[in-house]
């Protein structure tokens, strides 16, 4: 019972619940049905009781997890309908265990576990897949999962760090990065950003033991999507999440205590845990629909970008530089997240985020570190005279530079 209790009072479990708890109240309308892939214990049994959804299935590779969930789901004696199966998303066909349990469902969700599936392409391949297999069409696939960028930022930084020094990187592994509330160790070292299986163990201040976790390639997630039939709607870091839903979303995180500042705004801690996650939002297109629907209520982060000083209390300047950059990264790895390849949403955002974004980029670029191996790359419309440039997610390594357009 104690751990548990810290556990629950721990700042990373209570940020990841905030994360969830809001994504689920923006994509999930009542009576709707849900297909939670890797669901655990059924922690979040309240949250879809709180959603009024009609509608439960319950995926997990785990058998205990799965009994637990269902447990859980019998002991509170929720209105919705459940079923839960004992099946891995990214080895089984789904849609064959699934016919007489409720498929399609209007939303697929995968609030944790996203990047144990990129340990290699074929698995990744599967759960999207499955993923479309079992999705209406015009519902939504989202959920939670380490932001890459932000962590390979950070990995690339050490490198470099140590590069100046002098140092062989051979006798510094494993290659550690430490905040006040993690450490992230990278076993090995490397110079590109491998698509797949490329592992490093994260652990929180006051976990027994760490955790697992291969980075998630975005470009990849959102080539293979495409090619199972999901469409690309929104990559975006948890902390402009916040920002973008603060007004609503704010309360949540000031009931506890030492998340945010008086005004809402994220507080130093918070931030650099809450940055390194991010939220993914892809759409299974209804073709009796023109256009595809849009995401619900996610709104346009761009403004984030402006207001970076702001989200941080005034009492933490390093904090404040960081953040600045982070800013600055968000809006470098465009690209490399393969934001430029919705269209859909360049259209939605019209002429005046166009000329913001140049504004931006021009302030964004003069702040970034000496030393940082910012490249930029052409977005596809200056082809037809815009003038528009993107770049990668700052100082990682130039083999991230798209020029494909799609």
């Amino acid at each position: 019972m104690a751990v548990f209790v810290c556990r629950t009072e721990s700042i990373h479990y209570r940020l990841y619940e905030f994360a969830k708890t809001a994504l689920i109240k923006i994509f999930v309308s009542p009576y709707s049905s849900v297909c939670d892939l890797y669901c655990g214990g059924g922690e979040d049994t309240d949250k879809w009781y709180e959603a009024q959804i009609s509608h439960y299935i319950g995926i997990d590779a785990s058998s205990s997890g799965i009994n637990e969930a269902r447990e859980m789901w019998e002991s509170q004696r929720r209105p919705y309908t459940a079923e839960f199966c004992e099946l891995d998303p990214c080895v089984e066909t789904l849609e064959l265990f699934l016919q007489d349990k409720g498929i399609p469902t209007d939303l697929v969700c995968c609030l944790q576990h996203l990047q144990l599936c990129f340990e290699t392409e074929e698995r990744a391949k599967s759960l999207l897949r499955n993923v479309s297999s079992i999705l209406k069409p015009g519902g939504f696939f989202f959920g939670i999962t380490p932001d890459s960028s932000t962590i390979w930022s950070k990995y690339q930084k050490n490198i470099e760090a140590l590069h100046n020094k002098g140092i062989n990187l051979k006798s510094m592994l494993p290659i550690c990065i430490r905040s006040e509330s993690y450490t992230i160790t990278f076993e090995a070292e490397d110079e590109k950003f491998p698509l797949f299986g490329k592992k490093y163990q994260l652990k929180f201040a006051g976990d027994v033991s760490s955790e697992t976790h291969c980075l998630v390639h975005f470009p990849s997630f959102i080539r293979l999507a495409r090619e199972a039939g999901l469409e690309y709607v929104e990559i975006q870091n948890l902390t402009e999440f916040y920002d973008d839903n603060r007004a609503q979303f704010a309360g949540f995180l000031s009931s506890g205590g030492n998340l945010v500042d008086p005004r809402g705004r994220l507080l130093a801690r918070s931030f650099d845990v809450l940055g390194l996650y991010t939220t993914f939002v892809f759409q299974k297109p209804d073709r009796d629909v023109v256009p595809s629907i849009g995401t619900p209520i996610m709104q346009d982060s761009s403004h984030f970008r402006r207001e970076t000083s702001n989200l941080v209390s005034d009492s933490a300047p390093d904090a404040r530089h960081s953040q600045a950059h982070h800013g600055s990264r968000s809006q470098y790895q465009d690209d490399w997240t393969g934001n430029y390849s919705s269209r859909e949403r360049e259209k939605q955002s019209g002429e005046r985020r166009r000329q913001s974004s140049v504004e931006e980029e021009k302030d964004m670029h003069s702040e970034a570190p000496a030393g940082a191996n910012v490249g930029f790359v052409e977005h596809p419309e200056t082809q037809t005279g815009k003038s528009h440039l993107r770049g990668i997610l700052g100082p990682g390594p130039m083999d991230l530079r798209f020029t494909e357009s799609h």
